[in-house]
């Protein structure tokens, strides 16, 4: 599938590729409305993207995240054959009703930090060392299992890199403590976020 056909005209796409160290071969466009899909329920014409394969048995959304490495806090970006590889993978995990979103991000000499303390609030300039607990990228998947998410991981065509597996919580997680008026601010909240601008 071109890249036309995922919402951008050549142009653009070569332009995206180029900015992102993390490649998702889609339109953030896109990537919106996989998300927005990702209730089971949805009855939007772009959902079968995300729930002809899983739905019904969706058990957990988990982050992938891509550790930092030399190259990535350099700002080195990918050859266009990982580009390439990058883009099919993340293709099929669109295609499986996997992917909800992915990004690729800066070099940390390029962000900040804000430390917290009591009523102070210090800021604090990139780079940072430490480079293994840095971040390069993520993807947001929806799977059914721990051992599915492993799996989709473990065909990632990335050749050198540590890449972390974290699931997230849901509204069930917290129990009583999310009360029913919390949770239909939670609904609300996701409704704004879900609504195209």
């Amino acid at each position: 599938m071109s890249r036309r056909g995922w919402g951008l005209d050549d142009k653009s796409a070569e332009q995206y590729r180029e900015k992102r160290w993390f490649n998702t071969s889609m339109s953030r466009m896109s990537i919106r409305l996989i998300s927005k899909a990702r209730f089971h329920g949805s009855r939007r014409p772009e959902s079968w993207l995300v729930t002809f394969k899983h739905k019904g048995d969706i058990q957990m959304r988990c982050m992938i995240l891509v550790k930092a490495d030399k190259n990535s806090e350099a700002g080195i970006l990918p050859d266009q054959k990982l580009l390439t590889e990058m883009g099919k993978y993340n293709e099929e995990l669109a295609m499986a009703g996997v992917l909800l979103a992915a990004e690729g991000l800066r070099p940390s000499s390029q962000g900040a930090r804000v430390t917290f303390s009591g009523s102070t609030r210090t800021v604090i300039d990139g780079p940072f060392a430490a480079t293994k607990e840095l971040i390069a990228g993520f993807w947001l998947w929806q799977v059914k299992s721990m051992e599915e998410a492993i799996e989709w991981v473990k065909r990632c065509p990335i050749s050198h890199a540590e890449i972390e597996i974290r699931q997230v919580f849901e509204a069930e997680d917290f129990g009583t403590a999310l009360t029913p008026e919390l949770r239909a601010q939670e609904e609300r909240l996701r409704a704004q976020v879900n609504t195209p601008r």
